[in-house]
């Protein structure tokens, strides 16, 4: 991305600030990504991944971070958006050094920013972090793992668009096609399988494909060929991007739900090629807010509680249905539909703020 692009991209979408993070000592290069905090400080995962460069790792962490914010806002919550991309292989770079220094820059941003676990991060990677700042959350015996949550709200919104689709939320005794069986993506199919859901699986990596085989016993094509299963639901349970012009054309489908962030790679053109193909889209971050609605638990409650947790992210059934009327009401494909409903909030939110700004 050119330095221009980069600026133009900052104005389109109104970032409130980028931090470029680096340190020669614990080999950490990250970038904190603050989108809009208008809801509250913003609330977003720390992601590490193998970028092939930091145009790659900035476009990303912008995305996600702008993400963030919709989905937070769409799930009532009193938080902003964030993200942040630590650039590395999750499976070799990780340490002690990285981590608690990673932890120093967050805690540098006084509270603007609260991180928690995304891909390539877990529970012990956070209580690192957290041995430098309390803006963390996603802590053993606290909210922990969040993707149980956001597994779980992904499959209620599943239902909410078989719903649509077909006039029941039954998913029994339809397939499936699972991208992805990582940590989200294994407890995806837990709740299929347990509802006898025919269901076809994906992953780059063995030893999650040997879990969800060995448990579940599903059937396993190659990450390439998953785009081509005939299906009643594909599921994007891996990386973003996925949806576009070569994988739309190929998708055999009534239905895309999954908890992938940023599924189109180009929202509005795709978003509308979905509509054209009589393909019923529950937008990511709609679906995939199980995983914040059960940290923001942890930052706003007086005492964690699982069982509160899990009762608020049953309502994203219902905010998937609501998109499906936004969508209805105003004639416009269910992505968009989707930012209207988190827009409508922030909006409101920031007119109430003026009200108690002092008049210049």
């Amino acid at each position: 991305m050119k330095k221009l692009e980069k600026f133009e991209c900052l104005e389109k979408y109104d970032y409130e600030q980028i931090v470029f993070v680096q340190d020669k000592s614990s080999g950490l290069k990250a970038i904190i990504n603050i989108h809009d905090t208008t809801l509250g400080p913003a609330l977003g995962g720390t992601r590490m991944w193998h970028y092939k460069d930091e145009d790659e790792a900035l476009l990303d962490g912008l995305r996600l971070s702008r993400g963030m914010t919709y989905k937070n806002a769409a799930m009532g919550l009193n938080l902003g958006g964030g993200k942040a991309v630590i650039i590395g292989d999750a499976r070799k770079d990780k340490s002690e050094e990285l981590f608690r220094t990673f932890g120093r820059y967050v805690d540098s941003l006084n509270g603007r920013y609260i991180t928690a676990e995304d891909v390539g991060i877990n529970t012990e990677d956070m209580q690192l972090v957290n041995q430098e700042t309390d803006h963390v959350c996603g802590l053993p015996g606290l909210s922990g793992d969040p993707s149980p949550f956001t597994a779980y709200g992904t499959y209620c919104g599943m239902k909410a668009a078989a719903k649509r689709a077909y006039g029941s939320d039954s998913l029994k005794g339809k397939k499936v096609a699972v991208q992805g069986v990582g940590h989200v993506g294994y407890y995806m199919v837990k709740h299929l399988a347990e509802e006898g859901v025919e269901v076809v699986v994906a992953d780059l990596y063995e030893d999650n494909i040997k879990r969800v085989v060995n448990e579940f016993g599903v059937e396993v094509v190659a990450p390439e060929e998953i785009y081509d299963v005939s299906c009643d639901i594909f599921a994007p349970t891996a990386l973003g991007g996925i949806i576009n012009d070569q994988t739309l054309e190929r998708l055999d489908c009534d239905i895309i739900a999954g908890s992938a962030n940023n599924q189109l790679k180009e929202p509005e053109n795709h978003g509308k090629k979905i509509e054209l193909m009589d393909i019923i889209y529950a937008p990511d971050y709609v679906i995939n807010g199980g995983g914040v609605i059960n940290a923001a638990e942890e930052v706003f409650a007086a005492s964690y509680n699982a069982k509160t947790s899990k009762r608020k992210v049953e309502k994203i059934y219902d905010k998937i249905q609501r998109v499906f009327e936004i969508s209805d009401r105003d004639g416009i494909p269910t992505y968009k539909a989707a930012d209207v409903m988190a827009e409508e909030r922030i909006n409101k939110m920031s007119n109430l703020n003026n009200l108690y700004r002092p008049k210049k």
